[in-house]
């Protein structure tokens, strides 16, 4: 199955070649700006000198049995986007027609845009594992931002203000991880309902980014990371290979679908396999997909010079007919391939298909999302007894589910569920605007309210809402590996309870700059210094006893887990205390000159977390 030519379009000193997978279409041909030009086919692939030019857009379209029940889905009516396009005309908008037998497409499709690459970037990551990551969804980050100009709110660019650089430097971010900026397609339900997706998780072709969000094409996300490199921020880009927006037999025919629906998706028999929840899922373990993903994931890297890649439900790149593998080809190929694997790889270690589970399971070098962190943490805020053991397992690095070095990534909130501040303010989902009657979302969130569901004026229970989410930031901060903060999460952003935000272009999904708590935002950046400060909360390693003392608030070693309620441990000059308990406390420090980072002294209060540095002479 081995290309002809490279895949895509390419300009040559002949003309622009063309080359597309579509091994069981009778006819595949190109429509440019001055005329149609049929492709030959070369052993499953289609292949032509077209007369396109640099900037120039055009369609695919390919002739061939149209039969849904054996998986086949030629419509000549259909305009196809390639699925190797790198820039697209204009975004993705769905239109009931896409999804119709016989009905022409031409209005309802943007043009695979033709454009040369630039040279190739080869610098080394600045991102270090063990740092800190900012997930950001560009848009909701950056619309509302005062400061940055009008014209580039909403959009990659915007990441490159300064602005947006000092306010990530007072975090001490390591990495921006930007949700997908790739173009997406509005899921079929959406449109109705006045609404859109705003996350991105809903890709036709994997390399196009959207037009809406990153206007400037390559050369803006290009100019971003070097902005961002030159802080000392790299930058990580989430990718969906899981899935695409053609979704299942109602969805539209855009790309893949139209030119080999067999071998791009995974069947049983005729069927599409859901694993991915969104109606279809793709066959990352076919050659040729599994090449059009090596060939994006070093587009990224080398034509934009971003540090890594966070993987969407990262199962589904381990699957194989016997279901998933650690050891499956598409995941040998990232670790192995010389341009992907010396970047950092990101799994969120879960699908919903069988045995999709595989948190701890990918090896080195995949970086692992960890929901038991994640739940854990949560459990130990809301009150949960008996769980200063489980704490101690978190803050060490997880070494109950990875080995010799941890990869655990450190998250308690994410694009996905609650933001912190509404975990503390809500014990129940709100999500009535996503317009499926509150059924969205996942149900149980670990979350509590303080009293009083949602917003409040009750002065009492807004301290005691700020101390949570301080005390949340505090345990983050004092976790040993890599962390992640999603983005205005250090200020109190609120989602207005809504723990699935998919679908909110609005005041419910953009941050609210003018808003933020401050006090809340400097209690955060209190907290990224010190760790900075303390070296060893960067380590990878497993702790030895050498490495940290378990102590009780009183300064004796720990050896009652069972019943302890709080914890203090001390490392690499340093000591840090957690109060999860609603008791103020007093804490005996060891032997030595300490600082306290907030300023608590010895009587540690309620909800708290506190760091001591050690005084250097």
């Amino acid at each position: 199955m081995q290309a002809p030519y490279p895949p895509g379009a390419h300009l040559t000193a002949d003309g622009c070649r063309v080359t597309v997978y579509a091994p069981e279409a009778a006819s595949v041909w190109v429509e440019g700006p001055r005329g149609t030009t049929p492709l030959e086919q070369a052993d499953g692939w289609w292949t032509g000198l077209c007369d396109l030019a640099e900037g120039e857009g055009y369609h695919l379209r390919a002739d061939g049995q149209y039969d849904p029940d054996a998986a086949q889905w030629f419509d000549p009516d259909k305009r196809l986007v390639d699925p190797y396009a790198t820039e697209i005309s204009a975004p993705y908008t769905y239109d009931p027609v896409l999804g119709a037998y016989g009905l022409d497409t031409r209005n309802a499709v943007p043009l695979a845009v033709v454009r040369a690459p630039l040279p190739d970037l080869t610098d080394a990551p600045v991102f270090t594992p063990g740092g800190l990551i900012y997930e950001v969804n560009v848009r909701g980050f950056t619309l509302k931002h005062p400061d940055v100009p009008e014209a580039q709110r909403g959009t990659v660019a915007a990441l490159a203000h300064p602005a947006i650089i000092a306010h990530l430097k007072s975090l001490h971010v390591a990495a921006v991880e930007l949700m997908p900026i790739t173009a997406t397609l509005d899921e079929r339900h959406l449109p109705p309902l006045g609404l859109r997706n705003f996350w991105g998780y809903n890709p036709v072709t994997f390399m196009a980014l959207d037009p809406r969000l990153c206007p400037g094409g390559m050369s803006e996300l290009r100019d971003t990371v070097a902005a961002l490199r030159d802080a000392g921020i790299g930058v990580l880009l989430d990718l969906v290979f899981n899935h695409t927006a053609e979704s299942d037999s109602g969805g539209p025919t855009v790309s893949f679908r139209g030119l080999a629906n067999r071998d791009y998706y995974r069947h049983t028999g005729q069927r599409l396999v859901n694993d991915t929840g969104c109606g279809n899922t793709v066959a990352c373990d076919h050659p040729v997909m599994r090449e059009m993903i090596r060939d994006t994931l070093c587009h990224f890297r080398l034509q934009a010079g971003v540090d890594g890649f966070r993987f969407d439900l990262g199962p589904v790149l381990g699957r194989t007919a016997d279901g998933f593998s650690a050891e499956a080809e598409t995941l040998a190929m990232l670790r192995d391939d010389p341009v992907i694997g010396a970047g950092h790889l990101i799994m969120e270690p879960w699908d919903i298909g069988p045995g999709g589970y595989q948190l701890g399971q990918f090896g080195a070098p995949f970086l692992e999302w960890n929901d038991r962190y994640r739940d854990d943490i949560r459990r130990i805020w809301r009150g949960d007894a008996h769980r200063i053991g489980d704490l101690a397992t978190r803050l060490a690095g997880s070494f109950d589910t990875f080995a010799v070095q941890t990869r655990s990534v450190n998250f308690i909130a994410a694009h996905d569920g609650f933001t912190l501040a509404d975990m503390v303010a809500h014990a129940e989902k709100h999500n009535q605007a996503n317009g499926e009657g509150n059924r969205d979302g996942h149900n149980e969130n670990l979350s509590w309210n303080n009293g009083v569901e949602g917003p409040t004026d009750d002065p009492a229970i807004r301290h005691a809402r700020r101390a949570d989410v301080a005390g949340l930031l505090g345990t983050l901060f004092a976790s040993r590996g890599t962390i992640m903060l999603t983005a205005g999460d250090e200020f109190g952003r609120s989602q207005q309870g809504n723990n699935n935000a998919y679908c909110q272009d609005s005041e419910i999904g953009w941050i609210d700059w003018e808003g933020r708590d401050r006090v809340l935002e400097g209690i955060a950046q209190l907290y990224a210094t010190a760790r900075a400060a303390v070296p060893a909360l960067a380590g990878l390693h497993e702790w030895s006893g050498q490495d940290v003392e378990w102590l009780t608030l009183e300064g004796a070693p720990m050896e009652h887990w069972w019943d302890a309620d709080a914890l203090m441990m001390r490392i690499d000059g340093a000591v840090i205390a957690i109060n999860p308990t609603h008791h103020a406390r007093q804490v005996q420090l060891p032997e030595g000159e300490w600082i306290a980072v907030r300023d608590f002294g010895v009587a540690l209060p309620a909800r708290s977390v506190e760091f001591w540095l050690e005084r250097v002479a």
